[in-house]
């Protein structure tokens, strides 16, 4: 299915859509959830950098040209005037600032190398920071550059006490670490919290003209202000709090500069050593599986620099492409700021076999771990990158409700609180039932587990082939209980129990079916048979008893009532033909017709959007304007909102502000729209060693 085309000149946007975006955050350092470094302003210069939570995080980067000091990032020395920045630019893996003044042109680039094909190099907690240099004027001018990192990135209260110290990794390269003093490894759990364990690295290539410090932040900056040069002794007392801004920093002497670029850059990195519990054992993050270290770390992220920066380059290129033609520019810029914040979100482990295992993170929800129905919104982004990382991000949740300890009959909602992956905590935990999402998470789990099959072919076959009795277990569950759901919750359930949803039941009707398809890939024809004759039953009924007219209602029993079926794309995107034919044209005009400023309502009962949900929406529309109708609202609302954060994916659709949550992998919902395109998510499954779907 072609969803749609980016749109013609003169084809009507949005007075928002057609300025510059300005993205609500700007991602900058973005591996994990505690690792994720943003600017919540217009101009790098304009205050702090913030961990996601908004808590400082202050990054500071300065230039000195001919002896004057100016400000590239962060707030500080106020006193410092900011070089003016000219632009920001936010790729799928990069942030690109370029700023100009004094004679210079400078381009500051955050490359964050999350290469879907490459777990290995994705899941490395690592960012390059990259500066280029040039003369604007024709003339030389004498350049210096300053970048240091306090440790308040590695403390979860100002107040906890820091450590640092230096190493030397082989001949050419040189690395600044700083962490907290007393190490509480997985100590905590919960939402609002940073890393308080493991190390802070800034490393740089040895190089003439390079120099290091660790000094109190005001010393640093005094003496690049007065010499262009760091201190040239360190900060000697011992562990102090994180607030005495003792800071890692390097600067680099570049000397004269001319017309020709002078290209500079450096590593941040984040070594947790231990990332995540799981069922009481303590995983290590991926990249460490096989023995490394950080200094290992350290030394394949010097050595890779030149050719990751270029795949990085090419990828942003290739997939900002695939975006625009999909669905025009304005898909594309929701598309690119998604891309990092859906990963970030996330932590890649090695379970005590070494096999890939994720974990997400509810941010800003309730910091809950492995969250079903967050891993089924994200789940487009994975499905179209690399499938085994879906498969990751399924194996904990199936391995734990294959337990004596998970007795009940339908799909556990979570695994924990972040990162304490130890039981599910939600509604009551292991044993309660009033706060369970029963028909929710049966129904992600059946729909991810055939998404998963379409995508990885063979190896997803095998991968799902152990846990068959518990997918037939929750079918069975849907089979007596999906079709018109008793007083519940589902995914949305900010917005409270309800009896007899329809969404739901698209939701229970396609699960259903999916798992008949599954049932025929494995040649269990009886339970194929089984579940899709129920699947076209319940589908046949749903198309009567939610029938309101011109469109389909919120609940059975509500008539006059409406809400989103963003459930029903899983009928085109898996090709299960389920419900009639004029369903999703049906239901995609009368949205039309709820339309908002900056989007469309989750449902009739409050001006309240979700991101994710929208783009599913959209994906139903045969029709370009129909697609743009629905996306570009959800572009003027990044744009315009003064909630400057990390993008929300629930807002109001009247004033742009966010509701609540924020920096979700949810957003890798956003990339739903190109699993309708059958040969762009071939070429990327089959790029990760998957294979093109075949509906």
């Amino acid at each position: 299915m072609s969803v749609a085309a980016a749109p013609p000149q003169g084809s009507g946007r949005s007075a928002d859509a057609a300025e510059p975006f300005r993205p609500p955050a700007v991602p900058l350092v973005t591996c994990d959830p505690y690792f994720s470094i943003w600017s919540f302003h217009d101009r790098m210069a304009d205050g702090p950098t913030r961990h996601w939570t908004g808590a400082h995080q202050p990054l500071s980067a300065l230039v000195r040209i001919d002896g004057t000091c100016h400000r590239l990032m962060g707030g500080s020395p106020e006193d410092v005037p900011a070089l003016p920045q000219t632009g920001v630019r936010v790729h799928p893996l990069r942030t690109v600032c370029t700023f100009a003044g004094a004679g210079v042109r400078l381009t500051m680039t955050f490359t964050n190398p999350l290469l879907p094909d490459d777990l290995d190099v994705l899941a490395r907690p690592l960012a390059y920071l990259t500066w280029d240099v040039a003369a604007a004027d024709g003339d030389i001018h004498e350049v210096a550059l300053c970048f240091d990192a306090p440790g308040l990135l590695a403390v979860n209260t100002p107040d906890q006490r820091v450590s640092w110290n230096r190493l030397r990794i082989g001949a050419g390269l040189f690395a600044l670490r700083i962490g907290t003093h007393d190490q509480p490894v997985l100590a905590r759990s919960g939402d609002d919290l940073r890393i308080d364990w493991g190390h802070l690295y800034v490393a740089a290539p040895s190089r003439e003209g390079t120099s290091d410090a660790v000094a109190e932040r005001p010393r640093i900056h005094a003496a690049f202000r007065q010499s262009g040069r760091l201190p040239d002794a360190d900060a000697i007392s011992g562990p102090r709090p994180a607030d005495a801004l003792d800071t890692l920093a390097v600067a680099f002497a570049l000397g004269a500069v001319g017309p020709d670029p002078v290209r500079r850059h450096l590593m941040l990195a984040y070594d947790d050593v231990f990332s995540i519990e799981y069922l009481q054992r303590r995983l290590r993050p991926y990249w460490r599986r096989n023995g490394w270290t950080a200094a290992d770390l350290l030394a394949a992220g010097a050595a890779d620099y030149e050719r990751l920066t270029r795949r990085c380059e090419a990828f942003d290129a290739e997939i900002e492409a695939d975006l625009a033609r999909v669905g025009g520019t304005e898909y594309a810029e929701i598309g690119c700021l998604a891309y990092r914040q859906g990963l970030a979100a996330q932590k890649l482990c090695a379970d005590v076999d070494g096999r890939a295992v994720a974990f997400s993170k509810e941010n800003f929800s309730n910091g809950c771990i492995a969250t079903v129905d967050v891993l089924y919104p994200a789940s487009p982004q994975m499905l179209l990158f690399n499938p085994e990382l879906l498969a990751a991000s399924l194996r904990p949740v199936l391995d734990y409700a294959r337990l004596p300890r998970w007795i009940h009959p339908f799909a556990p909602h979570d695994l924990g609180r972040y990162p304490l992956a130890n039981g599910q905590v939600y509604g009551g935990g292991e044993t309660g039932t009033e706060r369970q999402m029963p028909v929710e998470e049966c129904g992600n789990m059946l729909l991810l587990a055939a998404a998963l099959a379409e995508a990885a072919g063979a190896a997803g076959l095998t991968f799902l082939q152990p846990y068959l009795p518990l997918l037939d277990r929750w079918a069975d569950y849907l089979a007596d209980r999906g079709f018109d759901p008793e007083n519940q919750l589902c995914t949305d359930d900010f917005t409270g129990h309800l009896a007899h949803n329809a969404n739901l039941s698209v939701k229970a009707i396609l699960g259903l079916a999916a798992h008949g398809r599954l049932s025929a890939r494995y040649g269990r024809a009886a339970a194929a048979e089984r579940y899709g004759a129920a699947a076209r039953a319940f589908a046949a009924r749903w198309a009567e008893a939610a029938l309101d007219g011109d469109h389909y209602r919120l609940a059975f029993d509500r008539p006059e009532s409406w809400s989103q079926k963003y459930n029903l794309v899983w009928d085109r995107i898996l090709g299960l033909g389920l419900f009639p034919a004029d369903a999703a044209p049906r239901e995609i005009a009368f949205y039309r017709t709820k339309t908002q400023r900056y989007g469309l309502p989750l449902d009739g009962r409050h001006d309240w959007a979700k991101v994710d949900w929208t783009l599913w929406t959209a994906t139903l529309a045969e029709k370009p304007e129909d697609f743009r109708a629905l996306v570009e609202p959800v572009r003027s609302f990044l744009h315009a909102s003064e909630s400057r954060v990390p993008m929300t994916d629930w807002y109001s659709t009247v004033d742009a502000k966010q509701v609540g949550m924020q920096a979700r992998s949810v957003v890798g919902g956003v990339f739903m729209p190109m699993l309708a395109r059958p040969e762009i998510w071939a070429k990327w499954a089959a790029r990760a060693g998957g294979r093109a779907p075949t509906t």
